[in-house]
């Protein structure tokens, strides 16, 4: 039997319909039925009754569909996992997010990824702050949705996937806590509260946590963070304010934070990386659908405003 026959056969067990069959597969009707005549004059028995009302397989079509039906589905298998070794695609890809609104987008680009290839593994994974390169260069992570700037030799930045306005995060009793907004140069009357760790850039140190306002003025800087449960302690015991994205407010709460928005600082990226030498294939299919799925994250919401 020949794979087009093999088909045409299993989509007509299937559909019980001649018209259908033909549009599924792409040929013309006629063409459908000279396939089926073909076969069974080859079996040597009808495969199907036809009347004008319905098509229904015969005992012997059935017999024949019901050992050529997993055949066909394993060759389809085999066939499937040759293309995904070709093309990059075989073994779990590992993802990695730093912040639970990133986490979002990359269950939605694993589901879309598994859709697409159905016999891939994604496994996820959140990124601790205090360590943002360590899993990847650990080998523990192919790609991750991350904060940035990161400017390192060894790792390749995608593109920019979405970007998030910034919030401050004071006590609810600080004078700011009232405010409908804040501003960077305000942070001259705060002291902040930093993420610490040894293996972080200083450079994203800077950008997020800065030591000078845009026109000089120095920002003290108080007691760091490891976590962020952390900060969030911290900034509700009133040992300081924190910058943060502003969607923050959405996913954590404390009694003693208030969240009120800049209305001058420069949104917060989040994008793509891997390491330059372990670019795949599957690395650059899954970062395409990661952009795909983080188009469909709600922008974050600004707090209520305060009278």
């Amino acid at each position: 039997m020949e794979r087009h026959e093999i088909e045409t056969f299993l989509t007509l067990a299937e559909e019980l319909h001649f018209r259908r069959t033909a549009e599924r597969l792409g040929l013309a009707q006629g063409r459908v039925s000279q396939i089926i005549k073909k076969l069974e004059r080859r079996i040597g028995a009808s495969l199907f009754d036809r009347t004008s009302r319905r098509v229904a397989l015969t005992p012997i079509g059935q017999q024949l569909h019901d050992g050529l039906l997993p055949a066909h589905r394993q060759i389809q298998r085999v066939v499937d996992q040759a293309r995904s070794a070709a093309r990059g695609f075989t073994g779990p890809i590992r993802v990695g997010f730093s912040a639970s609104w990133s986490g979002e987008a990359v269950i939605k680009a694993a589901d879309l990824f598994q859709d697409r290839h159905p016999d891939a593994e994604v496994h996820i994974r959140e990124v601790q702050l205090n360590d943002p390169l360590g899993p990847m260069r650990a080998d523990e992570v192919d790609l991750q949705l991350t904060e940035f700037p990161i400017r390192e030799p060894d790792i390749t930045v995608g593109a920019v996937v979405f970007t998030e306005p910034r919030g401050l995060m004071v006590p609810a009793r600080h004078p700011f806590a009232e405010r409908l907004s804040v501003s960077v140069e305000d942070l001259t009357q705060t002291t902040l509260i930093p993420m610490t760790g040894e293996h972080i850039p200083q450079y994203w140190l800077d950008a997020m946590y800065p030591r000078r306002t845009p026109s000089g003025l120095p920002i003290p800087h108080g007691p760091g963070a490891t976590y962020w449960q952390e900060t969030l302690s911290l900034v509700g015991a009133g040992k300081g304010v924190s910058p943060a994205s502003l969607r923050a407010a959405q996913y954590f709460s404390h009694p003693g934070v208030v969240m009120v928005p800049f209305h001058d600082a420069p949104p917060i990226e989040y994008g793509l990386l891997w390491r330059a030498s372990r670019e795949t294939a599957r690395v650059r299919a899954f970062a395409e659908i990661i952009r795909q799925a983080a188009a469909s994250v709600q922008p974050a919401a600004c707090p209520p405003k305060r009278r």
